[in-house]
């Protein structure tokens, strides 16, 4: 099953705020705060690497307040 790690920055004051809304997907299947240059982490996992990157391009990029995302797929 292929997985997918995303770096997350969020708008300062709002990591948490959106690490809520991150989890509400099914597909996330973990989550973290961070410190340093990225906000959070989190772990995808879908049927496809087409899945996730619908997941990562609809549903979590289009979460206000994230300023930008970097994925790491891993097939």
């Amino acid at each position: 099953m292929p997985t997918a790690f995303v770096l997350i920055n969020a708008e300062l004051g709002f990591e948490e705020e959106v690490l809520k809304k991150v989890l509400k997907n099914a597909e996330v299947k973990e989550a973290h705060l961070l410190y340093g240059l990225y906000d959070i982490i989190i772990k995808i996992e879908g049927e496809s690497v087409e899945k996730i990157k619908n997941v990562v391009n609809n549903k979590i990029r289009g979460i206000e307040k994230i300023r930008s995302t970097l994925t790491m797929i891993s097939p």
